[in-house]
């Protein structure tokens, strides 16, 4: 269950401090392995290397999370011919062997190290270390129980993570 923060004040400031501080801590020490991972990303497929997307945060605010990219770049277009294979009834497309991921891609999604820079996202405070996943903005409104998530600061990990996700 989710709850509105009752962090305030020093309280609030003091958490707030300490993911930005981790956060930036984390960007520096990491950044070797960003830096291979990006090379890994270039030759697997010609392109950017972080993909951005619209999600929904704290209070309904929309920001665009960072992460490496892990699809081809017509992952988009490719998605219109496979959407009757959604096995996800939810608000998220979801394929188990997905053609749009490319080989090294898979291999940053299984070890979760496509997420990495969202480390971004929580320096510029959008969002949190830990807290429920931030939810695309283009699904529409959010209402009932999906909306009381916007009532915290979205994390780059949460329950579902340390959970075994979706399974």
């Amino acid at each position: 269950t989710l709850f509105r923060s009752t962090l305030s004040g020093p309280g609030w400031l003091a958490k707030n401090l300490l993911d930005r501080v981790v956060a930036a801590l984390g960007l520096l020490a990491l950044s070797p392995i960003l830096a291979v991972i990006a090379l890994g990303i270039r030759l697997s497929d010609p392109g950017p290397v972080f993909f951005r997307q619209p999600r929904v945060g704290h209070e309904g605010r929309t920001f665009r999370v960072w992460k490496f990219r892990t699809m081809y770049q017509d992952a988009e277009e490719r998605k219109r011919t496979l959407e009757e294979l959604n096995e996800s009834d939810g608000m998220l497309f979801k394929m188990k062997n997905d053609p749009r991921i490319f080989s090294f891609g898979a291999k940053l999604r299984v070890t979760s190290l496509d997420e990495l820079p969202q480390l971004i996202n929580v320096l510029k405070g959008e969002m949190s270390l830990v807290g429920p996943r931030p939810l695309p903005a283009d699904d529409g409104d959010y209402l009932g129980d999906v909306r009381r998530r916007l009532l915290v600061r979205p994390g780059i990990t949460g329950l579902w993570q340390v959970s075994g996700r979706s399974d």
